[in-house]
Parts: C-alpha cells; structure tokens; sequence
C-alpha cells in the first residue's frame, strides 16, 4: 500500500495548528486517492451518514478507475464543507480503511500533542467520537471525583451495558498520554470543587484560552458553574473575555443564563462586551431576562449607563423595542433603563418601536412615560396605522403636543393619509392652523391634489376662503395642482371662478400657464372671464400661447377668448406665440382665428420681428404667408432682416430673402446699418454669404462710416473678416465689387488699425491677415 507519510511536510509537525478537516483532505489528497482501496464500501457509509446522495454515488460508480473515482469523492466533499469532510474521516474511512484512518490520526497527533488553536479542528473532532473507547481506560486512570465531566450521552449508559460492548476498541497507551494535560481535566476541577490552587498548578502548563470540544474555554466553564474565584483568576491571567462557543455565547452569557451576577460583574468591570448577540441574535441581558435573573439584568442596565457616552449602537431598550420584545423591555424599565435615551442616531426606543409598528412595546414605553416627539408622531404617519398614532395621542404630553399635532398633521395631509388626518384632528389638531410657509392644511392638500384629505379637510369644516400671503386661493393652488375634482368640489362650495390671486391672475391664467385645458372648460362652465386681465394686462390666451401651450390655446379660442387684446407691451397673444418656443402650431391657431400679423407694439415691433429674432423659421413662413409685412420697421429701423442676420438664423434670413425678392437687402436702421453690417458684427459667417450672395453692398457705411469689415474686425471675429476680404477674387467670378480695406470710418480709422487697437489673439490675427492683403508685411 502507498505510504501516506511520505511527502509530509515537515514544517507542519513544528507548528502549533491543527488543521481543519477539510485541509487535511487538501494537504494529504494523494495519499487518500492513492490509499482508498475500497471505495464501493466508502460510499455506502458515505450515503449511509448523509454525506452523499444515493445518486451522486451512482455518478460516481460509473467513473472507470479507482484513482479518479476517489478523487471525485474528496471533489464532493472539499465542496459539501467541514461538516462532511469530518464525517469521512469518522466513521467512514474508519470503518472502510482502518489502517489509513490510524495512519492520518497519528500524523494529526504528531502536528500538536496540545491543541492551542480555539477553533474546534480535527483531531479534536476525532477525539470527541473516540470518547466512548476512551472510557474504560479512562475509568481506570481518573478518580472517581473527576469522572463526570468526561462523561458523554453514550457514557451515562449503565456500566454493564458498556462492558457488554466487545466491539469497543482500546487505544493504544501512547494514545493515552496526552490526556492528563487535556483542558477537561482542568474543566472538570472547576465544575466539581472549584479548586483553586490545582487549577493554578495546572495552568502553568496549559495555554489559559485552550478549548473544549464545545469551543468553551476555561473561563466559559468556570462562568457557567459560578466559581467567582477561578474566574477572576483567569481574568487576571489574562483570559480573553469575547471568545465565542458553539452557540456562541461568551462567558458573559453563561453567567447570565445561570444568574452568576457576582461573576458578570467582574467580566463587565474587565472589559467584557455586553452586546455580543450569540447565534440566535441574543445578548447576555437577553438570556438573563429569559431566566428571570433580575440582579444581572439591573446589573447590564447599570453598566450600560456607564457606557452612554461612548455608544456607537443600540442600546438594550433600543434593541428590544426593535424586536417587540415588550416583556424584555417592560424588565429592563423596572431595572432602570432610560426610557427617553436616545441612540447614536438620536433616536428613542419609542421611535423604533413606532416604526416597525410593534404596537405593546410602544404601550410599554408609553405607559412608562416615554415623550411623544414630532419624529415619533411623523413616523406613525408614514406607517400609516392609525391603531399606533392613537396611542401616540392617548397621552397628554405637554406644552409641546399642540406644536406636534399640527406638524403631524400637515405630514399627514402631504402623505395623503385621510385616516390620519381625521385622527389628528379629533385628538385635537387644528384644522386651518398655519404652517411656516402661511399654508393651512386645505391650501397643501388643494395644490398637491390630494383629494381623500380635501374632503376629510371640508367636513371638518375648514375655511375654503384661506388664501397665502401672495393671495393665492384654493382653487388657484387646484388649478396648478391640475385637480379637477377639488377645483369642481370648490366651485360648487361658491368660490369666486375669477377671484384674483399673485399679480391679479385669475385661475383661468394658471390653467392656461399649467396648459390644463380640462380645467379651463371646467373654469369656463363655471362662469370665468375668458378675456380677464392680469397687473401686466395679460389674458390667459397671451399666457398660454407665451408657453405654446396648443391644447389650451385651442380651448380658450373655443371659449371666445380675443386674440386683439394687446398687454401692457402692447402685443397681442400672436406676437407672444411667434417668440415662444412652444409648439409652432399656436401661430397657425392663431392666424387662423384672425388674428393680425402685422400688429405692432410699442416699440414697433410686429409679430415677425419676433419670429424673426428668435429663428422660429416655421413661425415665420406662417406670417409670411398670411400677408405679414417683411419689411415692417420698428422704432429702431430694424426689419425682420436685420433681426434675423444678428441672430445668425440662415433659414429665416433665406426666408424673408425670398419672400422680398432679395428687396429691403439695403434697408438701413436708425444707425443706418444694414442687414450685413448686423450679420458681421455677430460673426455669422454662414449668413454673411447668404446676404453677399442676394447682393448686399460689402463696402456699405452706417453712421460712423464703419464698413461690415470695420465691424467684423472691431469684435475680432476672424472668419466673417476672411470672409469679406476674400469676396470678389478667385472663385467669385462676376463679383465687380471687392471689400475697400483702405476705407476710414468716421475717427480716420481703417479696418487694420481697428484690428490693431484689440487686444485679444483673435485681433492679432485679423490683423496680420489684413497687412499681408494690404502688402504691409509678407
């Protein structure tokens, strides 16, 4: 047979580890698929004790060879976990390879004849399951007063039912040797008489956190059986205080569950923690009141106290609340624990009872005085549960409770809860109380829409005449809230349709504003002023074609609304909606309900000036085709054309272009600048070609006898001047007029030392282009 102690690594058996099972099944995996020989014995016992599925060992059966087979096996199991891999090597390699099962425990012996690693590991596990062999030598070599700590399940069977088993096998008496140093022995002195003085005898050879088959260390036991001496000996030994059991309870825990309060004082005063949660989530204070140990349940609640000011979690009283665990917390009250404490996040155990509507731990707290804050009260309100916000406001709670009705309330009107706000204002809330904003609740729940609490708000009468500081009413905060139902419910109570909020707007602007043309019939049908005027003279048709708002312009025309009526700027809904940047088609709407396209304004502008400025090509195709003047002047002398080259919009500029037969081209303003000057004094080089191209004079003077060069040049916009210096040469056949670049303006002044006097670059630039076509430099 293969030797499995060949290539064991030397190294290892110098170590102080262990290892787990499943490392041993890594480390000596050649050894195991070279050493099984019987492998259909091996998965039998391997389905037998659950480790492996019937049919993954038929897979496995039909693997061709015994190598590959068996290392398909240790696959399985390095997968399966610890847990499987300790139940392959006992009883299942045990029992199917005796001879491989003593060879790998006597190399697990080899490692460490004294385990110092705490983790439970295999050659612990091994041991545990060999107790039962152990125990008729063990029955002859320990006394008889320290007999019962060995004792396992199988142990406390009768005597002579051990001896009848023939089939026990013995160990070997150097197998033997270590267990006078095992901690057992020491466990057993501490459980029985708690001998002191042996135990430190013992310790000088045993590592002090050495564990037991259980993960329990020295001190975990000693905890347990209230053997407050031992205790505090380990503790000045220096005994770790937060190893964890099986189960994982600290030695805190044990003393806790046995009610030791002298030995969890002495833990806690030597830095023990008192959160640790064991497997099932419980903490000492858990299990102390679960076994009615009140002095150890006062005694954590004191020590907490202590460590208020350094929490960094949640307190025991927080924790309970949490779980609803109300008798936990009704205990640690009675203890002394702080109802009003509050944790890192500056919340109280009332507040997390609340939100997670644990409604008897809340009764609890309430009932022990907990303070009913506007957090607490707010956080029912999200739960929406009126069971729990009924409780809340049971209890007078002081000056403060009308502060905090009235803010629960206004978070209930936000969230909609119709339920919570009858409740609140039952137990006393106000119901037209004002906010900080000058809200009342009817006024939030008439702009947010919320129509259950609107009604609520009504039949606990509120005032529906209420209005904000800027005169906003009711039904305008409706209207933008875009509720037809509460605008129709306030409209039937007898609100004035046309009451006039913020700059003497009337609902009817708001819903042409908020393009609500459901709302405007409905406003409509009740009366409103289609034609009604705000401070600046606006109608809600020059509101909703200002937006491009079609559906509601469409509405308000349907509605006579007049498209004459000029504001305060003297323009008409139609010079609004040529500028908006709306939908294009409220021009159509509008032209199409007669409207005028060359109605001026004030500053003389028609709607096409507008459209115009603001490149709205479509707009301005529409005008033009409805007869719109294009070459109306305003005050200034502009035409469309020139708006339209300033803006650089090339598609409008060709546009009106046409629409003029390239006529107007030498229109000139108040400055007497042309289209072209507007264009090279914005730098739009794409229009400039298209005005040079129609025919616009390049060498044109406004003013100050500054050529479109002069102005390209001033600015330092660099292609318009490539552009006009180069017109008429190469490539411009039939051009007879060329840019004049010795032309002075009006201060003597050419284009060059225009471009000389700027400071930026682009000047730089221009500047040297110009002197290379002036021959100045080469």
């Amino acid at each position: 047979m293969f030797n499995i102690l060949e290539g064991f690594d030397a190294q290892a058996t110098s170590t102080y580890i262990n290892p787990y099972a499943v490392d041993v099944i890594r480390a000596k995996r050649r050894d195991l698929v070279y050493g099984i020989s019987h492998t259909e014995d091996l998965l039998d016992l391997l389905v037998t004790e659950g480790v492996m599925t019937a049919a993954k060992r038929s897979i496995v059966s039909t693997i061709r060879t015994r190598k590959d087979q068996n290392s398909r096996v240790l696959d399985i199991l390095e997968a399966r976990g610890e847990r499987a891999c300790r139940k392959f090597f006992h009883p299942c390699l045990m029992l199917a390879e005796p001879d491989l099962y003593l060879r790998i425990k006597t190399y697990l012996g080899g490692l460490n004849e004294r385990i110092r690693d705490t983790r439970r590991q295999l050659i612990g596990y091994l041991m545990e399951r060999e107790q039962e062999e152990m125990e008729e030598i063990t029955h002859r070599i320990v006394p008889q007063k320290t007999r019962s700590l060995f004792a396992t399940k199988a142990t406390k069977k009768s005597i002579s039912e051990m001896e009848d088993r023939s089939t026990v096998p013995l160990l070997k008496s150097e197998e033997l040797k270590p267990v006078q140093s095992k901690p057992e022995d020491l466990f057993h002195v501490m459980a029985t008489d708690g001998e002191l003085a042996l135990l430190e005898e013992q310790l000088e050879h045993t590592d002090i956190n050495t564990v037991n088959s259980s993960n329990q260390t020295l001190l975990h036991v000693a905890a347990e059986h209230g053997h407050l001496s031992i205790a505090e000996l380990l503790i000045g030994k220096g005994a770790k205080l937060d190893l964890q059991d099986d189960k994982g309870h600290t030695a805190v825990h044990r003393a806790a569950i046995r009610g030791h309060t002298e030995i969890v004082k002495a833990l806690v005063q030597a830095g023990a923690p008192i959160y640790t949660p064991d497997l099932q989530g419980k903490t000492p204070i858990h299990l102390a009141a679960d076994n009615k140990h009140l002095d150890s349940v006062k005694l954590l609640v004191k020590e907490e106290a202590k460590q208020c000011e350094s929490h960094t979690r949640d307190m025991f009283l927080h924790t309970a609340a949490k779980e609803d665990n109300w008798r936990l917390a009704e205990l640690l009250l009675q203890s002394g624990a702080a109802v009003g404490a509050r944790n890192k996040c500056k919340k109280t155990a009332l507040f997390h009872a609340v939100s997670r509507n644990n409604e008897k731990t809340v009764t609890v707290l309430l009932n022990a005085g907990a303070e009913v804050d506007w957090d607490v009260i707010n956080e029912a309100i999200k739960l929406n549960e009126e069971s729990i916000l009924h409780l809340l406001l049971g209890i007078p709670r002081g000056a403060q409770r009308e502060e905090a009705l009235g803010s629960a309330l206004f978070s209930a009107v936000k969230q909609n809860h119709e339920g919570l706000v009858t409740t609140l204002i039952d137990s006393g809330a106000k119901v037209d109380m004002l906010d900080q904003q000058g809200y009342t609740p009817l006024l939030l729940s008439a702009e947010l829409g919320h129509t259950e609490v609107f009604r609520v708000l009504v039949s606990k009468q509120a005032k529906l005449d209420a209005t904000l500081s800027d005169l906003s009413s009711a039904l305008h905060l409706a209207v933008h809230g875009g509720s037809v139902p509460i605008v129709q419910t306030l409209l039937k109570k007898g609100l004035d349709p046309d009451i006039t909020g913020p700059k003497g707007q009337t609902p009817m602007h708001l819903a042409a504003q908020c393009n609500r043309p459901e709302l405007v019939d409905v406003l409509l049908r009740a009366g409103a002023q289609v034609n009604a005027l705000t401070q600046d003279g606006l109608t809600p048709l020059h509101i909703a074609s200002q937006q491009g708002h079609a559906d509601s312009v469409t509405q308000l025309l349907q509605g006579k609304a007049d498209p004459r009526v000029k504001d305060k700027l003297g323009r008409t809904a139609l010079h609004w909606a040529a500028s908006s940047q709306g939908e294009s088609c409220v021009v159509d709407l509008l032209l199409s309900a007669k409207a005028n396209s060359n109605t001026t304004d004030k500053e003389k502008k028609t709607a096409l000036h507008l459209a115009a400025g603001e490149g709205k090509l479509n707009a301005v195709t529409s005008l033009l085709s409805h007869k719109a003047k294009g070459g109306a002047k305003d005050m200034d002398g502009s035409t469309p054309l020139h708006y339209a080259a300033a803006g650089g919009h090339a598609g409008v500029v060709s546009a009106l272009l046409q629409s003029l037969n390239n006529r107007g081209i030498e229109e000139r303003n108040t400055w007497r600048k042309t289209p072209l000057h507007a264009a090279a004094e914005r730098g739009h080089d794409g229009v400039t070609v298209l005005l040079l191209e129609a025919g616009a004079k390049i060498n044109s003077t406004d003013h100050s006898k500054d050529t479109p060069l002069h102005c390209a040049a001033r600015v330092g916009h660099q292609e318009v001047v490539k552009r006009l210096v180069n017109w008429g040469q190469a490539g411009h056949v039939g051009r007879q007029e060329k840019v004049n670049l010795q032309a002075a303006n009006n201060v003597g002044k050419t284009p060059l030392q225009v471009a000389k006097s700027g400071d930026t670059p682009e000047h730089q630039s221009i500047a040297n282009l110009l002197s290379r076509k002036m021959f100045l430099i080469k």
